[in-house]
């Protein structure tokens, strides 16, 4: 989604413009995920900084099952996009260019797609569930639990082997 910030950069540090909007992410939007919510742009001395809520679904895969399941995510967006370009005299500013920063292009516009993808990566749980109790896979034979019970006897674990004789009645714990 690029946003045309011309009209802004005319105006006195300390302006602000709010825009809400719904970013569909279909194949020719630079994300790949639907996108919306409401953004607050300061103007700076640097050029803009960008505050603002957004919500989108993305397709994940879930740990447990294997499943996959659209989660859902809640991004809170704080960045400051660098002129590369002085708006009044079109003059470059290349002592502002640093590495790793978002910044706003000589036809005064800046890309939002691009920030909203790092934001969405570092907002992913690492362990993502299609619901909190999700049962996973059976480990004999790959069932999914969340289906039904899949008939396997369940290996006892050796280390509480003693234990399963005492409940049994076989006899006492060696």
């Amino acid at each position: 989604m690029v946003i045309d910030v011309s009209q802004l950069l005319k105006e006195p540090i300390g302006s602000i413009r709010r825009y809400s909007f719904s970013q569909s992410g279909d194949s020719a939007d630079t994300t790949e995920f639907p996108f919306g919510g409401e953004l607050t742009l300061l103007r700076t001395d640097r050029g803009i900084f960008v505050t603002g809520n957004l919500n989108t679904r993305v397709d994940a895969v879930c740990s447990r099952c294997l499943g996959d399941f659209e989660q859902p995510l809640t991004l809170k967006i704080e960045e400051e996009l660098l002129l590369t370009v002085d708006p009044s005299t079109g003059a470059s500013m290349p002592g502002w260019r640093e590495s790793g920063v978002f910044t706003i292009n000589e036809n005064q516009e800046f890309d939002l797609g691009e920030a909203v993808r790092q934001y969405v990566l570092l907002a992913l749980p690492m362990k993502p569930l299609c619901r909190e109790d999700c049962a996973g896979l059976c480990p004999s034979c790959g069932h999914n639990l969340n289906l039904g019970p899949c008939g396997c006897s369940q290996p006892i674990d050796p280390r509480l082997a003693p234990l399963a004789k005492l409940v049994s009645g076989e006899g006492r714990i060696d």
